[in-house]
């Protein structure tokens, strides 16, 4: 799945826990089967919310793993280059801390 993906799914959990929320204020005015109903809703609501979370998490746990096993594989292939701009990173973080 693309970033986009995620984005309109973590998007669209906010807008649902809007709602939820919004529900729960009505809820807390509202009396026998129109507060039933709220409930139920309000459970609907949040269950669709950590359901498009957990797909928006997977796909985040997805994305860091192709990552750090594309960053092995690199070091496994280039381990001097490697080498090399993890020494240039530390000089730099090195002479950025002693500016200060």
């Amino acid at each position: 799945m693309s970033e986009n993906t995620s984005s309109t799914l973590l998007d669209e959990s906010q807008e649902i826990l809007h709602k939820t929320e919004k529900l729960i204020a009505d809820a807390a005015h509202a009396t026998g089967k129109e507060a039933e109903a709220l409930q139920a809703r309000i459970i609907a609501g949040l269950r669709d919310a950590k359901e498009r979370l957990g797909v928006a998490e997977q796909i985040a746990l997805d994305k860091a793993k192709a990552a750090a096993q594309a960053t092995d594989a690199y070091v496994h292939d280039n381990p001097w280059k490697a080498i090399g701009i993890g020494a240039a990173v530390g000089v730099v973080v090195g002479m950025l801390i002693a500016r200060r």
